[in-house]
């Protein structure tokens, strides 16, 4: 497997946007509507990587944005993960654990003192990875906070 960053609206990034949106409607009955620009994960506000397989195939995303204290209950110095996706045939292969290690790092790296992100009740292996890899669930924040399959956690990066 190889890692490397990528634009947030490069084709195998739309590809990979496209399948978990297609499997939010599965779990949720609609997609993620967070609005996402492509210049949100632009370094150094931002990262999008995407995981290659052996074959060359784009097989798990992930990326982080900068946010700051506002309506949403961010505050300063957050890094936003999203769009963690790891497609089926490639899942217990912890992609999504070294993405997100990869992510936080460079984060940090940028200057950003806590992660966060935005989980909900019906990806259970999303809630998992993310407790095993020292997140918390924190007060609510960003478009979903007032949505009650929503689960919030953050993570020190200092």
């Amino acid at each position: 497997m190889e890692i490397r960053p990528a634009a947030y609206d490069h084709p195998d990034a739309v590809k990979l946007n496209d399948q978990v949106q297609l499997e939010y409607t599965e779990r949720y009955g609609d997609g993620d509507l967070t609005p996402l620009d492509p210049a949100m994960f632009a370094p150094p506000r931002g990262l999008y990587l995407i995981a290659y397989d052996d074959a060359g195939f784009p097989v798990a995303t992930g990326g982080w944005r900068t946010q700051s204290a506002g309506e949403e209950n961010y505050a300063d110095g957050d890094a936003e993960l999203k769009r963690m996706y790891v497609v089926p045939q490639a899942r217990g292969k912890a992609l999504a654990r070294r993405i997100l290690t990869l992510l936080e790092a460079d984060a940090r790296a940028a200057g950003r003192t806590r992660m966060v992100l935005e989980t909900g009740t019906e990806q259970p292996e999303a809630i998992a990875l993310y407790l095993s890899s020292g997140y918390l669930p924190s007060e609510k924040f960003g478009l979903y906070r007032h949505t009650d399959e929503s689960r919030c956690y953050t993570k020190p990066l200092v």
